[in-house]
């Protein structure tokens, strides 16, 4: 196919980044071999942005720049355009990303980065605005320089590509200690203490402005209070979350929180909700409740579920991208308030939503109102809390009169996979089928829609249209989200996608030397170097979320060979954790799982209240390294070589036992001994 490279060809897309500048003057095409080969017979470079639909910063430069005429008429002079949606395309993302850091410049989004012909960076930035300013250079001088450079100077062209390319594949190429160590509890403790050093005492989170909610470093602190009784690691942990969840970053009338916030405080979120932000939180704030129990928790989980069921079912019942920040061009507009707005929609109510949420005639962001309980945090009476939750629904009726923020709603394997078992999590944890049931929906829709026939899962999907060969993390969490799944139902059928995910991964993803798993598949489409990372970005890295499935996988089969992978990978991190253990975190919460594992078997059927009675037990009162296991004595065993392997009901009851290492406890039939049993006494 030749392409029209005088035209905008994104209408061809089904990305809802890339049609939201399908009628820019630019002329954009898809990332695509004809795109690539077509610059190359005539040596024009590319421009190549990468961008998401929620993205601010996106919006504002598409706004200012790819929506002028003159500033387009130089791109489509000067260079190919090819743009990318970077959650459709995590694998380009993450290698330009990486390029762009090289460079020395602070990474971020809309990245905006120059290539030679085929495909190799050699200069590139993040927002450029049209005229200089704020220290920035005006894009349009940018695009001139660029391309003066690239006609006159070929020597730094090609000095500037050869170091950024062997740097990233040297990046590609993980030092790995010969004896292979594994990780001890000791170590994940030093870990936790060096955490707490950067963490903010009063408001909570890590370091300053920007704020993001880093949750895998937090869900570290929680266990090593549980495992150490470290009070300010349980501090740390509860502050955070509070501070969170009565901060602006979370959404007090429609559920579900930002991305992160701009300030040290949690006030102005950068207003744009994420799927993968929002059930690395549910997964969290249900594991603290359980200890805890406390109703702050226990309401922002609720709420937030609420919010994913409502606002987030894409059409073919999984589960949504994101939502935008931006709603009429301005940023926020959907969520904030005038205080008149607030006294005519809540007439004599409003002085008590007013004085609690932070309420003022002169606004809070920009001479507007984020409703927020950051002064007035603690929980009040039932009757006044009752009052404030009358308000907020009357509040919440009104703004949905307003012009909505965009809807990506676009599904993706892997973020699907975190938040199938965050609601899996959820609801065994606060006793909600209806999560359960959802969480089952999206499952299914990622099987028919996503899943090949050979059993290896597409990335994308949208408009009836699955796209992109799967990448790991898409592998890695689906397996995660099936063996979540499994859990709570029991059902053996779950056990089986996951094994299968998991023989795509070492098939198509390993990396022999290592044991750790690349990005991409060794038969996709070849990039100019394949990834090969351990560190979590925005979301969690798959080869740390490997590290739990392989745990969990080992524990459920007997099968010895998922115990060699899981020591293999987790001695991959060895080295990487002794120079910045940072980025590594979602592995060393599995690693610490795998360390402290509890086995729970629950001998019934599964059509038996009392079982039930028991799974609802199980699911509100163990701690984060709990393993549920169902059997129905009808329908199987447990493996040989488990501890509880033989045992099953008791005088025609279900039983619960609870197993240590390789030894169980007695058979407990009452729930509320489980109960206590789990809890310590």
């Amino acid at each position: 196919m030749t392409l029209d490279l005088k035209r905008n060809n994104l209408d061809q897309s089904t990305s809802p980044y890339l049609l939201q500048h399908r009628d820019n003057p630019v002329h954009w095409q898809m990332w695509s071999a004809e795109a690539r080969e077509a610059p190359a017979a005539k040596d024009n470079p590319i421009l190549r942005p990468v961008g998401y639909a929620a993205c601010d910063w996106c919006h504002v430069m598409a706004h200012e720049s790819f929506e002028s005429e003159a500033i387009a008429g130089l791109m489509n002079e000067l260079f190919v355009n090819i743009k990318v949606d970077r959650e459709e395309r995590p694998d380009i993302d993450t290698i330009y990303m990486t390029a762009l850091h090289m460079l020395g410049e602070q990474g971020g989004w809309p990245l905006t980065m120059f290539l030679t012909p085929d495909g190799k960076p050699f200069w590139g930035g993040t927002y450029f605005p049209p005229e200089s300013r704020w220290g920035r250079p005006g894009f349009p001088d940018v695009l001139q320089r660029i391309r003066e450079v690239y006609d006159e100077d070929k020597d730094t062209i090609a000095k500037n590509t050869e170091a950024l390319t062997t740097g990233l594949r040297e990046n590609a190429m993980l030092e790995i200690r010969p004896d292979r160590p594994q990780i001890a509890p000791n170590v994940l403790d030093q870990v936790g203490q060096r955490l707490l050093q950067e963490v903010d005492s009063q408001h909570g989170g890590i370091g300053g402005a920007p704020k993001f909610p880093q949750v895998p470093a937090f869900e570290l602190l929680w266990r090593m209070h549980l495992r150490t009784g470290d009070i300010n690691a349980r501090h740390a942990v509860l502050n955070t979350l509070a501070r969170m969840a009565q901060g602006g970053i979370y959404d007090h009338l429609g559920g579900g929180f930002a991305r992160y916030s701009v300030d040290a405080e949690w006030l102005v979120p950068h207003f744009e909700k994420m799927l993968y932000d929002n059930s690395a939180l549910i997964t969290l704030m249900s594991q603290v409740w359980r200890k805890e129990g406390l109703p702050l928790l226990e309401q922002r989980v609720r709420e937030t579920a609420e919010w994913v069921l409502r606002e987030m079912i894409a059409a073919n019942g999984a589960f949504a991208a994101s939502l935008d920040a931006d709603s009429e061009g301005v940023e926020g507009k959907f969520y904030v308030w005038d205080e008149s707005e607030i006294d005519a929609v809540l007439g004599p109510e409003a002085a008590l939503f007013k004085d609690f949420y932070d309420i003022t005639p002169d606004g809070n962001f920009e001479g507007k109102n984020i409703p927020n309980r950051r002064l007035k945090p603690d929980l009040l009476d039932a009757e006044t809390e009752a009052r404030l939750a009358a308000a907020r629904t009357k509040l919440l009726a009104k703004r949905a009169e307003r012009v909505r923020p965009a809807w990506d709603d676009k599904v993706l394997a892997d973020w699907n996979g975190m938040m199938i078992a965050a609601l899996v999590e959820a609801g065994l944890t606060f006793g909600e089928r209806a999560w359960i049931e959802a969480a089952q929906r999206a499952f299914a829709a990622v099987v028919k829609d996503m899943q090949a026939e050979s059993g290896r899962l597409f990335h994308a999907w949208r408009e009836g249209r699955a796209r992109h060969t799967g990448m790991r993390d898409d592998h890695a969490c689906m397996a995660h989200a099936a063996l979540a799944l499994h859990e709570a139902t029991g059902a053996s059928h779950y056990i089986e996608h996951a094994t299968r995910w998991v023989q795509v991964l070492d098939e198509h993803f390993l990396d022999e030397r290592s044991g750790a798993y690349y990005f991409t598949a060794d038969d996709a489409e070849a990039l100019i170097v394949r990834t090969l990372d351990l560190g979590d970005n925005a979301a969690p890295n798959g080869n740390g979320v490997m590290i739990g499935v392989l745990s969990r996988l080992w524990r459920l089969t007997g099968d010895a060979a998922w115990r060699e992978r899981l020591d293999t990978l987790a001695g991959a991190f060895a080295t990487q954790m002794t120079k910045n253990f940072f980025p590594v975190t979602t592995a060393m919460n599995a690693m610490a799982f795998d360390m402290a594992a509890l086995d729970i078997v629950i001998a019934g059927g599964r059509d038996d209240p009392a079982t039930d009675a028991l799974v609802a037990a199980a699911g509100r009162h163990a701690g984060p390294d709990r393993l549920l296991q169902i059997v129905d004595p009808g329908a199987g065993a447990l493996p040989d070589n488990h501890p509880a392997h033989g045992k099953g009901p008791v005088d025609g009851k279900p039983a619960a036992y609870v197993c240590r290492g390789m030894v169980c406890g007695l058979p407990i039939t009452d729930p509320e001994a489980l109960a206590r049993e789990l809890r310590g006494g």
